[in-house]
């Protein structure tokens, strides 16, 4: 059973980067504009993803976060983790590395799952830092076309004025901010785990 359940979230994981991969160019000729630099030693952590585009690997998720770890060579240690409403966690882990040595504003990630053992380098996404908050306690989080997109922050929940802002820098880098899914308040996985 756990040998299955790690299958499907691989195959997801492959899933949801072959889309990012393939996806075609949106309306906006320009790619958004990163951020200039990224220190990964402040980057790492756990980031708690406040909303995101609609994707595909993440459509049963009610809340995800993410994990972070510098590793020894520069690349990240990445854990993602899911909760269903009914409030089941789901994982995946993989490595993001820069796309450009010595550039960490814009990351390839890779998961690590069957399909990317048996063709290393083909399954891996585009992860783009395209804001960053003062004390790297909010971020921004892209692909080049403008598919996906990731609110990030420090804490789960966040105020009006903090949400206000990130939606604000989404939507100056050509995000369509009306198409955002939402974290799902913890009251409501609680009570749908009791149903």
């Amino acid at each position: 059973m756990k040998i299955r359940h790690s299958v499907k979230l691989g195959a997801l994981a492959f899933a949801a980067l072959l889309m990012a991969g393939c996806a075609s160019s949106g309306g906006d000729s320009m790619p958004p504009r990163t951020v200039d630099h990224v220190d990964l030693k402040r980057y790492q952590g756990t980031w708690y993803e406040l909303a995101r585009m609609p994707m595909f690997f993440q459509r049963n998720c009610a809340q995800s976060e993410a994990q972070y770890k510098l590793k020894d060579d520069g690349n990240i240690a990445v854990t993602n983790r899911c909760r269903t409403i009914e409030g089941k966690w789901e994982e995946a882990t993989g490595t993001a590395s820069p796309q450009v040595p010595g550039k960490t504003d814009k990351l390839w990630v890779e998961f690590d799952n069957w399909f990317s053992r048996l063709l290393p380098g083909v399954a891996k996404g585009d992860y783009w830092v395209l804001y960053l908050g003062d004390g790297y306690k909010t971020a921004l989080v892209g692909n080049p076309d403008r598919k996906y997109m990731w609110l990030l922050s420090r804490t789960a929940h966040v105020s009006e004025q903090t949400k206000n802002e990130l939606l604000t820098k989404a939507q100056q880098q050509g995000y369509d901010t009306t198409k955002l899914i939402w974290r799902v308040d913890d009251s409501k996985i609680a009570k749908a785990s009791r149903e």
